[in-house]
């Protein structure tokens, strides 16, 4: 048995993070980190265009999930990150933070402490944004938020284009309103990335009450006597935890860690020969994702950046960027986007696009040969739920992920509208001069059941599993509003598997806030 610490944080993630940072402020408090994955010295992870990288491998888990039976069973590569900073380490940083309503509904569900208006202080907090200060934005904090360093013109012939169908331009869509097209923010400081391990651990390394470990697996939480009392790792046995274990693996990794800790489904755990320790039938339900559909056009000319995937133009993509900080590896390569309706009806936007500035960025999305231009869609707030299940007691195995996408009819009819609003704006004047011709979907796809069938082999996860351990005060919620496992002392959950409901948005952002508000829980809950 190893030395104890007060707190020991279970995944250096991007809440896991920033709880690390905020807890160890406290000089009295010692703090033990660990994190899965390995450390993030390759480059790729402070490039902004290393996330082009990521989704084919670098920094994860290699997970998939089960075939998905509302989609032909389709298999979808399911990236999750396996290095310190987690998503926001390999990530395409953009910044944006969902709806205020989102956290409004939140509030409604009997979350007190998590509407818009309590959680905006947080989101301030933590930015160090480049371009505001005002009550929307902040100044000062440890994350880096800036404007995109290197956009082309096919950027602002995707607004005009966007405008010719009546979606207006917005200078901030994580402000006071987030309709319209416009750039994103992104997650970078002096055109490098700020993940979560950058802005909140390294300036924090020398801290004596805080050690940070990679590399280190653990097999289960230790409980006894209905109270966490510390973790197993594979290479070192028990360590204890004298206050908390705070999990902080996200809405896969935590469900999972749960389950193999025997607290979950019991008769799926008993099923496995894990031995039961709470029976949550809640843990690892209500995941909730975005699924991404897309348009890929082939362009008129080298009008993205496609041509630098060849050795010789990266190599002087790479010296651009060494002299100049410009230039295609300056790029997240998705910096451009926005939010808009599928439904006229909606309480807020419900479709949510990333414009690609190239083609084949990501893992099973086409290249163009002679270079294009890809623009994403997917709708915000899918009424379908999915699991993560254990397949195995195997702690080393991977988990049965099953998103069940469009298990709801209603969200496969509004993402083939989303879908359609995409090749719309692609169709329009304003993008002629830089759109050759749209070859996915193509013009052989008419019908809703051309378009079922399209998206059965053409759509990818947006990377924004949430909800599997689900914040609430009724009797089947997994952690209450203060973060806390119910049925279990000792133990919270502090990452995107709290979220009741998705966010109309990418992710990152409500992780670090979640990271945020939940130091601040804890801090309160001690008196530290």
């Amino acid at each position: 048995m190893s030395k104890g610490y007060d707190f020991i944080i279970i995944g250096g993630g991007s809440a896991g993070s920033v709880l690390a940072a905020r807890l160890s402020e406290n000089p009295e408090v010692s703090v033990l980190l660990l994190e899965a994955g390995g450390r993030d010295r390759h480059p790729f992870y402070h490039l902004p265009a290393g996330f082009a990288k990521m989704t084919k491998g670098i920094g994860s888990w290699g997970w998939y999930t089960v075939p998905q039976k509302h989609m032909n069973d389709m298999v979808i590569r399911y990236t999750q990150a396996k290095v310190i900073g987690g998503g926001s380490s390999i990530n395409a940083q953009i910044y944006t933070r969902g709806n205020a309503l989102d956290y409004d509904e939140w509030r409604q569900m009997g979350c007190a402490g998590w509407g818009y208006e309590d959680v905006l202080p947080y989101f301030r907090k933590a930015e160090d944004n480049d371009s505001y200060d005002n009550r929307y934005h902040g100044k000062g904090g440890p994350l880096g938020v800036s404007k995109p360093a290197a956009p082309l013109p096919i950027c602002d012939a995707y607004f005009k284009a966007a405008c010719q169908l009546g979606i207006p331009f917005n200078e901030d869509m994580a402000g006071e309103t987030q309709d319209g097209v416009g750039y994103y923010q992104l997650t970078q400081r002096n055109v490098r990335r700020s993940s979560a391990s950058i802005a909140y651990l390294n300036p924090n390394r020398h801290r004596r009450n805080l050690t940070i470990r990679t590399g280190a697996q653990v097999l289960r939480i230790v409980v006894e006597k209905g109270v966490a009392t510390g973790v197993e790792l594979a290479d070192e046995g028990i360590i204890r935890a004298a206050t908390e274990v705070i999990l902080s693996s996200g809405a896969i990794g935590s469900p999972r860690l749960l389950q193999l800790s025997g607290i979950g489904p019991a008769d799926d755990l008993s099923r496995l020969g894990v031995t039961v320790t709470l029976d949550q039938p809640q843990v690892g339900a209500n995941l909730q994702d975005h699924l991404d559909l897309f348009v890929i056009a082939e362009c008129t000319g080298p009008h993205t950046y496609d041509r630098y995937a060849k050795p010789h133009w990266s190599a002087l993509a790479g010296l651009q960027y060494l002299l100049t900080r410009t230039g295609p590896v300056a790029s997240s390569l998705f910096e451009t986007g926005g939010f808009w309706y599928a439904d006229e009806n909606a309480r807020s936007p419900d479709i949510q696009f990333h414009l690609g500035l190239g083609s084949g960025i990501e893992a099973g999305v086409a290249a163009m040969p002679q270079g294009g231009v890809t623009l994403n869609s997917a709708y915000l707030r899918p009424r379908s739920r999915g699991t993560v299940r254990l397949a195995s007691a195997d702690p080393l195995a991977a988990p049965l992920i099953d998103p069940n996408y469009w298990a709801d009819p209603h969200d496969r009819e509004m993402s083939i509208r989303g879908l359609k609003l995409a090749q719309e704006i692609m169709r329009q004047d304003a993008l002629k001069p830089f759109v050759k011709a749209e070859r996915l979907p193509g013009p052989d796809v008419r019908t809703d059941a051309d378009y079922f069938r399209y998206a059965c082999t053409h759509s990818k996860t947006d990377h924004h599993p949430a909800g599997t351990c689900r914040m609430g005060v009724d009797g089947q919620a997994v952690v209450d509003p203060a973060l806390r496992l119910n049925g279990i002392g000792a133990l919270r959950v502090v990452d995107n598997s709290i979220m009741p409901t998705l966010v109309s948005a990418n992710t990152n952002a409500t992780a670090i806030m979640i990271g945020e508000k939940g130091a601040d829980l804890i801090r309160q809950s001690h008196g530290i």
